[in-house]
């Protein structure tokens, strides 16, 4: 009898776990950005109603399958491909992407906090489980991305590879208030802010100190300039919160559009790289300004921003899904699980 021949094409199923070599810890920018619209939408509940709980809702949801998909994803990843994840650790930039994770676990759970606390003590205790969790793992993220810059074994802080991205761990910091005074843990979540508060100016010096040095960053890097919006956007946002003078977060609201100025020269260079993941750096900065443009639409004295605030909505809604349509498109096509060029 004879014996079949083993097909010399792999399956498609052993093509996609050696794909997932390539799936960085940034594709959690894709639960940032869908959890950042849910958070914008529920902040226009007050403009359009159930309509606008309605889609924050299905945007929560939409970010919640995401995650658990790249969770899923992740383990195989994990006992798959090792060396790829060693080798993410080890990179110059994408180590701080490894900060996403517990972001993404924090936006999550500050969406059903807003959404469902109070519902059922079951279920408080279950938010305010995730939420430490994600609260723990992002310190921890913090310290060890930092730490990294300080020991020479880890590479230490190369300037020359100074981007935004490296905002990201300073980013969950910030957001602790959010869903954290609301739980009751209002003094671990001030702590936890401060964190966020004493790295964001650090950074953003070394990042212009770098581009005076080193130049403008490569082209490809320009998305990640709409990274800047976010620490001053979701500051705002946690110091009303923290039930701060008004005059602090107005400060917030000004230096955010400032960056959202500063970002729009960017434009032209980034409509003309060809679409990848890095154009996600887009979406929850764009999400973060928004639902702060929103709620300060609804301060005293704040009714001119308005008509702004629901341009923005609209904008930032558009993107994202169009950045979701062209994600599916870019995997069905095989054009994102790719080597890095």
């Amino acid at each position: 009898m004879n014996t079949p021949l083993a097909s010399p094409h792999p399956s498609r199923l052993a093509r996609a776990v050696a794909a997932l070599a390539y799936l960085s810890p940034a594709w959690f920018a894709l639960v940032m950005g869908w959890s950042g619209l849910a958070q914008a939408w529920l902040r226009a509940v007050d403009v359009f109603g159930d309509t606008a709980l309605s889609l924050g809702l299905v945007a929560a949801l939409f970010a919640l399958l995401i995650f658990v998909v790249l969770c899923l994803a992740c383990i195989v990843r994990l006992s798959a491909q090792p060396d790829a994840v060693a080798a993410d650790l080890r990179h110059p930039v994408r180590h701080a992407f490894m900060a996403t994770l517990p972001i993404s676990i924090l936006l999550l759970a500050s969406l059903g906090i807003q959404l469902f606390w109070g519902t059922s003590p079951t279920l408080d205790t279950a938010l305010r489980f995730v939420w430490c969790v994600g609260s723990v793992l992002e310190i921890a993220a913090t310290a060890w991305v930092v730490g990294r810059w300080l020991s020479p074994s880890g590479g230490g802080l190369q300037l020359a590879t100074f981007t935004p991205v490296f905002f990201i761990p300073v980013v969950g910091n910030v957001l602790a208030p959010l869903g954290g005074v609301r739980i009751g843990l209002e003094s671990w979540a001030t702590a936890q802010f401060g964190v966020g508060l004493l790295l964001w100016p650090v950074l953003l010096t070394l990042l212009f100190v770098r581009v005076a040095q080193a130049g403008p960053l490569p082209a490809r890097m320009a998305p990640t300039w709409f990274i800047t919006l976010v620490p001053p956007s979701i500051c705002g946002l946690s110091l009303l919160q923290l039930d701060v003078p008004l005059g602090l977060v107005w400060l917030m609201w000004g230096i955010a559009c400032f960056f959202f100025l500063l970002v729009g020269t960017q434009l032209t260079a980034i409509r003309e790289q060809a679409f990848g993941l890095g154009h996600w750096g887009l979406s929850f900065p764009m999400a973060a300004f928004t639902t702060f443009t929103l709620r300060m639409s609804q301060a005293p004295n704040g009714g001119w921003l308005h008509l702004p605030a629901i341009v923005l909505l609209a904008v930032t809604s558009l993107l994202i899904l169009g950045l979701t349509l062209n994600t599916w498109h870019g995997l069905r096509h095989g054009r994102l699980l790719v080597p890095e060029t």
